[in-house]
């Protein structure tokens, strides 16, 4: 059987949440049709709705329901920025940590080259996590900044960053931060209410619920301009029929009792070290995910480890991009500090719900193997047209 190490790419629904789900499909009827059948339709959604607002922090109607993490994270950083532009044109300035996931990265891109945002990079630390004085210093100087946008947690190497801090400096300048806790989500407690946030953004899947189902958690106070239009039947700022029945399994999932993965995830990061003593633990080393071991190889490529370890019956994840068999350095550990070849050995390991010991014994004990053989490979070079050799 094959042992499951990546559930920070997605985790499997819990059979409680599959079952609402399947017999939520039962039921017939839009939950914006006024008769019957769509009302019971409607009932199931808002319920729904009401159970995940809990989870996190908010009033019901603060949820808006999406396809997931990725558009949840483009309505809130879009929304945001063009809600800015329409108060006051000259605000586009987008303030960004570097080492974000890719759906920040490349929406903060989109909206540079398309919309004349100005986007300021933040630098981050060797954990990964953002520096407060950088911020500080950005907010002080410019009077243009229409929003902040940063990870809960990071991830790939699992620092949790500041969150609370990185608002309350914002809030005395007036401006709105969003957060994408689809990492963090059920893995840190998340209140958002307190924390003052504008904007939230998770991802059903990455806790055990349905894929293509997420949430944006926007403020009362908060304002975007919405990037769907049509018949506006969440607050005006998403349009389009709303998934009863996947909404249903998600709020089973949210509510699904959270399992501490602390002891498991350290004795998985005890077990790589005994294994591979040179590998390099990423990413801070208390204030991280409970379930993120990240690490780097020295002198291997990631992407050798991941498809040894792969044929050994381990699912692992190198946390970084591969393109056309191309492997590239984790935009992530370069934002760290990390030189290019120290970044292109990297691993990351992450535990669920289903992990167990026996799961993080597999996978010491398959380890030495696949890293004797990646080592011998070693790192591949690049030629003058880019490709490897």
């Amino acid at each position: 059987m094959a042992i499951y190490l990546d559930h920070a790419a997605t985790t499997p629904m819990f059979p409680a949440a599959r079952e609402a789900w399947m017999n939520a499909l039962d039921i017939i009827g839009n939950p914006s049709s006024i008769h019957t059948d769509g009302q019971n339709a409607r009932r199931l959604l808002e319920d729904a709705r009401e159970r995940v607002a809990a989870s996190l922090g908010c009033d019901a109607i603060e949820i808006v329901f999406t396809s997931g993490g990725t558009e949840s994270v483009n309505l809130a950083i879009k929304g945001l920025f063009w809600a800015a532009v329409a108060a006051d044109p000259e605000r586009r300035r987008i303030l960004v940590p570097r080492g974000e996931h890719h759906a920040t990265v490349d929406t903060v891109a989109w909206l540079e080259q398309h919309e004349g945002a100005i986007i300021e990079w933040l630098p981050v630390d060797e954990c990964g996590r953002v520096s407060i004085d950088a911020l500080t210093e950005a907010l002080a100087t410019h009077t243009d900044v229409a929003l902040v946008t940063l990870l809960w947690a990071n991830n790939e190497v699992g620092t949790i960053q500041p969150v609370e801090h990185v608002v309350a400096l914002a809030a005395k300048h007036g401006v709105p931060v969003h957060a994408d806790a689809v990492a963090a989500y059920r893995h840190v407690p998340i209140d958002f209410a307190k924390v003052g946030l504008a904007a939230l953004s998770v991802s059903a899947h990455k806790i055990g619920g349905p894929l293509g189902m997420g949430a944006l958690v926007l403020s009362r106070k908060a304002t975007v301009v919405p990037l769907i239009h049509g018949g506006g039947q969440q607050r005006e700022v998403r349009s389009g029929t709303q998934d009863a029945p996947a909404a249903r399994a998600f709020a089973v999932a949210a509510e699904h009792p959270v399992a501490n993965l602390t002891a498991l995830r350290d004795k998985l990061i005890a077990g790589v070290r005994e294994a591979v003593p040179s590998a390099i633990l990423r990413g801070d080393g208390l204030a991280r995910l409970d379930n993120n071991a990240h690490f780097t190889f020295p002198g291997c490529e990631g992407d050798s480890l991941l498809f040894l370890l792969d044929a050994a019956g381990v699912s692992v994840s190198t946390g970084s991009a591969c393109q056309a068999g191309i492997p590239e350095a984790s935009h992530v550990l370069m934002a760290m500090g990390l030189d290019e070849q120290e970044a292109r050995g990297a691993l990351r390991f992450t535990l669920g719900h289903t992990s167990t010991l026996a799961d993080v014994d597999a996978l010491v004990s398959a380890l030495p193997n696949a890293h004797a053989k990646a080592l011998r490979a070693g790192l591949s070079t690049r030629d003058p047209s880019g490709g490897t050799r």
